[in-house]
């Protein structure tokens, strides 16, 4: 209780200090979305941003030199998932690991029928439950923050796992409030993800990457690229998954968003 108690007088006052000149320039230079926002979401990024790089520990990897930019270009994006909620900061999440680029990684890899198939597998980023880390390729962490309406952002989809994993498990269900809630959820989700599972032979589906169609967890990190990036599509094409998202991050991105 006092840990919890000392641990929130610490990040209010984090969040109430004036953030660094310097921050500000990286955010306009390499998140246009940041001047979209309203001033008081403005506000309230920055001060997320400035919990988020206080508390969590970032290591350039792979020869990467950190800097602010790396740092505040990433917090930017995985803080804009936080705004309008009670949030503690994504817990189970202690270190950022950052590569200059794209990674191969040597992984068992389940392909069904009791089988299981070891190799290299080329990565942009990377995180899983109970593993404490998230990893991330710098060039695409940078192109997703600087085109937020492209579809696809390496940062949102990993840090969308963290929330998932906030309800202790990898189910493509994040941590909700009621139960009403968790039905709703499963509802919806269960329903989309099924939709998007049924369009793989037709490829009709323009807006949610056929890649979460592999199990819910990568549905809600694909869901949450979409929401955030192309939401007027999203809205669209999927009432009931945009109006679930919209609940679960109070937000609208479509007030914020160019496409």
């Amino acid at each position: 209780m006092v840990f919890g108690l000392l641990t929130n007088r610490r990040r209010e006052k984090l969040r109430s200090e004036k953030a660094p000149k310097e921050w500000i320039e990286i955010l306009d230079r390499n998140f246009p979305l940041f001047g979209r926002l309203t001033p008081d979401d403005q506000k309230e990024l920055l001060g997320h941003i400035q919990v988020f790089i206080d508390e969590k520990y970032f290591e350039g990897c792979g020869g990467l030199a950190l800097t602010d930019e790396i740092r505040v270009t990433i917090a930017a994006q995985a803080c804009l998932l936080l705004l309008h909620r009670d949030t503690d900061y994504y817990p189970n999440l202690t270190s950022i690991l950052v590569y200059p680029s794209g990674y191969t990684a040597h992984e068992s890899r389940y392909i069904g029928g009791g089988l299981w198939e070891e190799g290299p597998e080329d990565r942009l980023g990377h995180t899983a439950h109970n593993l404490g880390a998230l990893v991330l390729a710098w060039d695409a962490a940078q192109h997703g923050a600087m085109n937020p309406s492209d579809g696809s952002n390496v940062v949102l989809h990993e840090f969308a796992h963290q929330l998932d994993f906030e309800n202790r498990s990898a189910d493509g269900t994040p941590d909700l409030d009621t139960r009403a809630e968790y039905e709703s959820w499963s509802r919806v989700m269960t329903a989309e993800f099924d939709r998007l599972r049924q369009s793989i032979p037709y490829e009709y589906d323009s807006v949610l990457d056929i890649y979460g169609a592999q199990n819910p967890t990568e549905f809600f990190a694909v869901a949450t690229e979409a929401f955030f990036e192309t939401p007027r599509a999203l809205m669209s094409q999927h009432p009931e998954l945009y109006g679930a998202l919209m609940r679960y991050f109070r937000q609208d991105p479509v007030t914020y968003s160019s496409e």
